[in-house]
């Protein structure tokens, strides 16, 4: 009877195993994904940052500063972060296509 139980718990074991494998697995994929998307690891730690504790609230009204980002430029190749532009002068941000 007590090798039984020795077996089973040693078969749970390896269970949590897998299952602790697998969760580190998917949270490397995810960062490393959001990385490439954000523009580099610094970005996207900044932005989770920004984005966990303000993400169910909706409470960002016109006038309120900006989240920080790296945007791309109209050329394509080159970047500026939002606090680069937003001096003076107001910051228009598209999202979408004129094609």
């Amino acid at each position: 009877m007590r090798r039984f139980l020795v077996n089973e718990v040693l078969e749970v074991g390896k269970i949590f195993v897998g299952v602790g494998i697998s969760l580190g697995t998917l949270l490397v994929i995810a960062f490393v994904t959001l990385s490439v998307m954000a523009g580099g690891p610094k970005d996207a730690l900044y932005m989770v940052r920004y984005a966990l504790p303000h993400m169910h609230r909706g409470n960002l009204k016109v006038g309120d500063s900006a989240p920080d980002a790296r945007i791309y430029a109209l050329d394509g190749a080159g970047t500026f972060h939002i606090r680069q532009r937003t001096g003076a002068k107001p910051l228009v941000v598209v999202f979408g296509s004129f094609t």
